[in-house]
């Protein structure tokens, strides 16, 4: 009987380390960390360009008036914000996305397309003005020119084809395109189009939609699975070579409390692009 016992406590403090493991885990993957890349060019820009990739946010919290995503951002001395869909959320209301989104427009020029959420939420529209009203700028099949130390890009962007035909939205894409000869940056949301993509001349294509995989496989750069992409997905991360132009790059989004499921091996995240 004593030996039974001593097995059964042996057992529950087994029990007992395995669930501190899960939650000492959990908390730690919670934590954003900042990812960084680093592009050539071609020649098309003299010196460098920095710009902070911001996906996925969903109106998540991130410290006490947004302080600790705004300090991410600040500390790396970034020339432009890419803001590619999904900064605000379906279910969750505005207030963390407005409140960082109102911080960042201050300070940097900053770039925005719409993800399925903000589509979802019935209200694009509606967040679009108010993007507008605070100084973002906002690129549903358009362009605009970026300058910063004598360099000029071309910032383009495309609406997330939640309720859009391909064909509808490859005139998106059309529209976006410019014919000039400077650098280009697409801001998409979603990276599983990467068969649409090599049909334009980006140099660089930005998204995130993937969350990472939401649980990663240790030490790979693999996802358990992704919306739009299924089991085991190939594009929820990193930098990936799309031709022999045009490289894409995706964050693994800022998601947390809005999924019910843990990050596993998948610390949310700000990535930095430094393009010379």
């Amino acid at each position: 009987m004593k030996k039974e016992t001593r097995s059964n406590k042996k057992l529950l403090w087994i029990i007992i380390i395995l669930l501190f493991i899960i939650l000492a885990l959990t908390a730690w993957f919670e934590i954003p960390v900042t990812e960084h890349f680093k592009l050539e060019s071609g020649g098309k820009i003299t010196g460098h360009m920095r710009f902070a990739l911001i996906t996925d946010l969903h109106s998540c919290y991130y410290g006490k008036d947004q302080e600790k995503l705004k300090n991410m951002i600040d500390k790396e001395e970034v020339d432009a914000v890419l803001l590619s869909g999904d900064i605000f959320d379906d279910r969750f209301d505005d207030s963390n996305s407005k409140m960082i989104i109102e911080k960042l427009a201050t300070e940097y020029p900053c770039y925005y397309v719409a993800g399925n959420h903000e589509f979802w939420s019935g209200r694009v529209q509606e967040m679009k003005e108010y993007l507008k009203t605070v100084g973002v700028i906002v690129l549903e099949g358009g362009n605009t020119e970026l300058e910063v130390r004598g360099n000029t890009i071309d910032i383009c962007g495309v609406d997330d084809p939640t309720y859009m035909s391909m064909d509808e939205w490859r005139k998106q894409l059309e529209s976006a395109m410019t014919i000039s000869d400077n650098y280009k940056i697409l801001l998409s949301h979603r990276p599983e189009k990467v068969d649409v993509y090599k049909d334009y001349n980006f140099d660089l294509v930005v998204a995130g939609h993937a969350h990472g995989g939401q649980w990663r496989i240790p030490f790979t750069k693999y996802g358990v699975e992704a919306p739009d992409q299924g089991l085991f997905p190939k594009y929820v991360d990193g930098l990936h070579t799309l031709s022999d132009k045009t490289k894409m790059i995706v964050s693994r989004g800022l998601s947390r409390e809005r999924i019910p499921l843990p990050r596993f091996f998948n610390h949310p995240e700000v990535v930095i692009i430094e393009i010379d």
